[in-house]
C-alpha cells in the first residue's frame, strides 16, 4: 500500500460509527473520488487475509469497515509502526499469517506491506515452505490467487506452536509466539491454567506450562476463526474416559466466560490430549503412574535393554527410574496424539555423548518392536540425558569408594578382623563381604566388586585380585596401597582411551568409494564378521542402527556400531574414504566401526573419547584421511597421542 491508501485505512479503522462518503474521503485525502474508489478496491484485496474484516460499500449510503476489535488494534499498531521489519520478523509474521488464513495471500500484498520486492517475498516463501515440511505441511501457490498452506488443522497448530524454531537466530528464553497474542488473552489463559493446576492438584514443569499456554492461545484463535481440529469418534470416546478430559472441561468453562466463546467438543478432546502429553513434575505425576501400566512397562523394558547393551546396573538407580517414568509418560502421549517436538540440543548431545546416544537408539529399536511405538531421535536425545546422568551419578559413587571382596581361609573371626583393619587403614575401600574360597564363583555371579583381597591364591579368576597375609602386616599394607594405585592408573588410561590396540591391519580399508553411508557400514560390519570378531547378526544390527540415526560426531568422523551382545572379540574396523561422503547432516572422511565386547566395556567410552578428540583436530583428521596404509595410520595416531 502507498501512503494515501494507508491513511484511508486508518480513517476507516478509527471511524467506528456511521458511514463515510467517498466525497468526504476525497477531500480529506486531497484526491478525486475515482482515486478513492480505486484505493478502496486495493484495500478490499489487502483485507482478504483478515477473516474478521469486511468493507461495506453501499451506493448512496457510504462505506464502513466491520472488523474484530483485536484485529482493529493490530492493524492500527502496524500502520503507526515507523520501524521497518527485519527479515526475521517478516518471516515470522508471514508464516503466522499463512498458518492462520483460510484464503490465499498474494506476493503483492506482502510486498506492499513490508516495502520489499516480490522476488524477496518469493524467497521468504521458499524458506517457510522448507521449514513447514517437518510438520508435513505444504505451501501451495495458486496462480492469480496467491499462496496458501495445505495440511490438516492439527499439523498447522503444531507448526504455529513451534513458530519460534523457524528463526533460530532470534530464539530466546521467551517464547516469541506469545508476542502474536494480546496481553489480555495471555493473562486470562495463564490464570486459568494456574487455577486448574491448583484445583485438581496437578503440577506441570515450567516448560510444559508455557507450551500449554501457547497451545491454548492458538486453540482460542482458531476457534474464533471456526477452524476446529478433526477427531475420530472412537478417539473422543477414549478421551472422555480420562481424568484430563475433566480438567479440560473446567478449563474451558473459565475461557468461555472470559472470552464469550463456545468451544466445540472436539476442542475439549484436543486440549485433553495436550494435558496428557505435557510433562509433569514427579509429585504431580505419581498418581497417574500408579495406573499407567504402559509407561511402567516401557521404562522397565528400556532399562533392562540398556543394562544388556552397556553392562551397567541402571536398575539400581531409583532416580533414573522415577525420572524416566515422568519423561516417558509425556513422550508416549506426544507420539500417540501427533505432537512432535524438535530438540535444539540434538546435535550437541550426539556429539558429546555418542556412545550413550547409540546405545539408546539400539534400545529403542527393541522398544519399537515390543511396544509398537517409534520414538524419533529428537525424543531419544532427551532420554540419553537421563541415562548419562545415571551413569555419572553411579560412577561418582563407585569412584568415591572402591568395592572389595575379602576371601579368607581362616574362618569368620579372622575375616572380620582383616576387614576392620583394611577399612580403618583405607577410607576409600568398602568391603562388600567376607567369604571362603568355595563361595567365590557363586558370589561373583551375583555381584561385581572392583577387586578381591585374598589370603590364598585364586585360580581361574579374571577379576583383579591381590594375595596378602591374614595378619595384614606393614608389608601387606604397602603391597595393597601399590595395588590400588596401579588399578587407578589403569582406570585413568582406560578413560583416556587407547585406540591403537583395537586396530587390526586386516580391518583397515583405504581409498573407500561408496555411494551411501549404509554401504560403508555394511562393508565394515561384514569384514568384522568374516574375520570372526562378531556374529553375523551384527551386520544387520549396525545397518539398522545407522538407519535410525546418523552416527557422525562432527569433524569429519563417524562411529557406526551394532549391538554389543553380538560381539565375540573386541576390534575397530576403519574406513578411510577417498572422498568426503554425506553422513546425515555432515560430511565424513573417516569411519571407525566399533565392536567392543563385554570384557572391554570399561574401555568403550575412553575409546570414543579418543576418537572425539580427533574430531576436534581438523589437521589430524586431514592427515589420517591421507594415510596410505596401516603403518602410516598408526604412526600418525601415535604422533597425535604424544602431542
Amino acid at each position: 500500500m502507498n501512503n494515501r491508501q494507508k491513511e484511508l485505512l486508518r480513517i476507516l479503522l478509527v471511524h467506528e460509527e456511521g458511514a463515510l462518503h467517498s466525497k468526504d474521503l476525497a477531500e480529506e485525502l486531497g484526491c478525486s473520488e475515482k482515486t478513492v474508489r480505486n484505493d478502496l478496491d486495493r484495500l478490499e484485496e489487502y483485507l482478504l487475509e483478515i477473516p474478521s474484516a469486511s468493507l461495506n460499500r453501499r451506493p448512496g449510503l457510504g462505506m464502513s469497515l466491520a472488523i474484530d476489535e483485536a484485529d482493529r488494534k493490530d492493524l492500527l499498531r502496524r500502520l503507526f509502526s515507523s520501524e521497518p521489519k527485519t527479515m526475521e520478523e517478516r518471516l515470522f509474521e508471514m508464516a503466522f499469517q499463512l498458518l492462520t488464513s483460510d484464503k490465499p495471500i498474494t506476493l503483492q500484498y506482502w510486498a506492499d506491506r513490508y516495502y520489499v520486492a516480490k522476488a524477496v517475498i518469493k524467497k521468504d516463501i521458499d524458506t517457510i515452505a522448507n521449514w513447514l515440511q517437518r510438520y508435513d505441511l505444504e505451501v501451495v501457490s495458486k496462480q492469480r490467487l496467491g499462496n496458501t498452506i495445505q495440511g490438516t488443522e492439527l499439523k498447522k497448530r503444531n507448526a504455529l506452536a513451534h513458530l519460534s524454531e523457524l528463526i533460530p537466530s532470534i530464539s530466546s528464553d521467551k517464547n516469541l509466539v506469545l508476542d502474536l497474542f494480546l496481553p489480555y488473552e495471555i493473562s486470562v489463559v495463564r490464570k486459568a491454567l494456574q487455577e486448574m493446576q491448583h484445583k485438581f492438584s496437578i503440577s506441570f514443569t515450567d516448560g510444559a506450562f508455557e507450551s500449554l499456554l501457547v497451545h491454548a492461545l492458538i486453540m482460542v484463535k482458531r476457534t474464533r476463526q471456526r477452524s476446529p481440529v478433526f477427531v475420530q469418534a472412537s478417539e473422543m470416546k477414549l478421551a472422555a474416559e480420562r481424568q484430563e478430559y475433566q480438567f479440560a472441561g473446567w478449563f474451558f468453562e473459565q475461557l468461555s466466560s472470559e472470552f464469550r466463546l463456545t468451544f466445540p467438543e472436539v476442542e475439549r478432546v484436543y486440549f485433553s490430549w495436550h494435558l496428557m502429553s505435557s510433562k509433569r513434575t514427579e509429585e504431580g505425576l505419581a498418581q497417574v503412574l500408579q495406573n499407567d501400566e504402559e509407561t511402567a512397562g516401557m521404562v522397565k523394558a528400556l532399562i533392562r535393554k540398556m543394562e544388556k547393551l552397556t553392562f551397567f546396573p541402571f536398575k539400581a538407580d531409583s532416580i533414573l527410574t522415577n525420572g524416566l517414568a515422568v519423561h516417558m509418560h509425556s513422550v508416549i502421549n506426544r507420539i500417540k496424539f501427533g505432537f512432535p517436538i524438535t530438540n535444539p540440543l540434538l546435535a550437541n548431545i550426539k556429539r558429546m555423548y555418542p556412545y550413550m546416544f547409540s546405545m539408546v537408539i539400539l534400545a529403542l529399536e527393541e522398544i519399537r518392536v515390543d511396544f509398537s511405538i517409534d520414538i524419533p531421535e529428537d525424543e531419544a536425545a532427551y532420554i540419553v540425558l537421563h541415562f548419562q546422568a545415571s551413569l555419572e551419578r553411579m560412577e561418582g559413587k563407585r569412584e568415591a569408594k572402591k568395592k572389595a571382596l575379602i576371601v579368607c581361609h581362616m574362618g569368620i573371626g579372622m575375616s572380620h578382623l582383616l576387614e576392620a583393619k583394611i577399612e580403618q587403614q583405607y577410607s576409600d575401600i568398602e568391603i562388600l563381604a567376607c567369604i571362603g574360597k568355595a563361595e567365590v564363583a557363586d558370589y561373583l555371579g551375583l555381584h561385581q566388586p572392583d577387586f578381591i583381597i585374598s589370603t590364598i591364591p585364586l585360580e581361574k579368576i579374571t577379576i583383579n585380585h591381590i594375595v596378602i597375609s591374614p595378619l595384614f602386616g606393614q608389608e601387606d599394607k604397602k603391597k595393597l596401597r601399590q595395588f590400588v594405585e596401579e588399578l587407578d592408573r589403569k582406570g585413568t588410561n582406560a578413560r583416556e582411551g587407547a585406540l591403537s590396540p583395537f586396530l587390526m591391519e586386516d580391518l583397515m580399508f583405504f581409498d573407500v568409494e561408496k555411494e551411501h553411508r549404509y554401504e560403508i557400514v555394511e562393508m565394515l560390519a561384514r569384514a568384522l564378521f568374516e574375520k570372526g570378531y562378531v556374529m553375523k547378526e551384527f551386520i544387520q544390527s549396525a545397518v539398522g542402527r545407522e538407519r535410525s540415526s546418523a552416527t557422525a560426531i562432527g569433524g569429519g568422523i563417524a562411529i557406526p556400531h551394532g549391538d554389543p551382545t553380538l560381539i565375540r572379540t573386541s576390534a575397530v574396523a576403519v574406513g578411510v574414504l577417498k572422498n568426503r561422503l554425506e553422513w546425515g547432516s555432515e560430511q565424513v572422511s573417516l569411519v571407525f566401526m566399533l565392536a567392543i565386547s563385554k570384557e572391554n566395556q570399561g574401555d568403550i567410552r575412553g575409546l570414543i573419547g579418543k576418537i572425539a578428540s580427533l574430531s576436534e583436530s581438523p589437521l589430524m583428521v586431514l592427515a589420517l584421511s591421507g594415510a596410505k596404509d596401516y603403518q602410516d595410520f598408526l604412526r600418525l595416531l601415535d604422533k597425535n597421542s604424544e602431542s
